[in-house]
């Protein structure tokens, strides 16, 4: 997967590209990712990327003769796939789904980053060059750096060979549509807490089970909306009534 990100500040990205699953990804060729600066495209003395809007009111917009630029020098001529995405609150909002549905995109495939600043880009950009438009929250931030890097990161980790360990990436919340269980370490005691016995009884089967069940439970407490979307089957509500028991919790 090639990865290009157009922003004023590229060196952002240096935090994504030099540590962790990215840099590993990076190493081993399964991913490129390249950071370009906005600037580099304004062909005034000033390198302006942004100018006042049209019918008044506060803030920037970012040009567009400068976004389009910009676009096109990153775009591969090659008969690729190539999809312009801009980060936006007005976006679809991202989760694991769609990160899962970007890994799992033909290998080759080119995915182009617009971070925006200021009150945005241009509407005529999102209308001609843009293919989507994606959000990570119901809240504002002050540019389109940090929701790239949430992006790249859930994408890139989901990609076959990306991690040390496939299953890994199976076992995190939200893949099964509950939330992760909880996990333990060394020591087998810490702040008068011990490990639970099962975890340390060799038994996988029971093993598995109470993962599960506290995955139910976990996910009941916390996100009871993710539990109203999903169909449990008659053994997981029979778990999940033994993690309310457990716990003490009425219906």
């Amino acid at each position: 997967m090639e990865i290009h990100i157009l922003s004023i500040f590229p060196e952002m990205f240096q935090a994504l590209s030099n540590f962790g699953v990215i840099s590993r990804a990076i190493d081993t060729g399964l991913v490129s990712v390249s950071a370009h600066d906005l600037r580099d495209f304004a062909h005034d003395k000033h390198a302006s990327v942004d100018d006042r809007p049209y019918g008044g009111g506060p803030g920037m917009v970012m040009k567009p003769d400068v976004v389009a630029r910009a676009i096109e020098s990153v775009k591969p001529d090659d008969g690729r796939s190539v999809k312009v995405i801009y980060l936006s609150p007005q976006g679809q909002v991202f989760n694991h789904q769609a990160a899962a549905e970007f890994a799992l995109e033909e290998k080759g495939q080119c995915l182009i980053f617009l971070a925006g600043r200021y009150e945005g880009v241009d509407e005529r950009v999102l209308q001609t060059l843009v293919d989507e438009e994606w959000s990570i929250g119901d809240y504002v931030l002050s540019g389109g750096e940090l929701p790239t890097m949430v992006m790249i990161d859930a994408i890139v980790r989901l990609m076959p060979d990306s991690l040390g360990n496939d299953q890994s990436a199976e076992q995190d919340s939200f893949v099964s549509g509950l939330l992760d269980c909880p996990h333990y370490t060394r020591p087998e005691e810490f702040s008068g807490m011990k490990v639970p016995d099962v975890l340390m009884s060799g038994d996988h089967a029971a093993i598995k089970q109470w993962r599960h069940k506290q995955a139910l439970g976990r996910t009941f407490l916390r996100r009871p909306d993710l539990l109203a979307s999903k169909e449990l089957s008659d053994f997981e509500l029979q778990l999940l009534a033994e993690f309310k028991s457990e716990q003490e919790i009425s219906d």
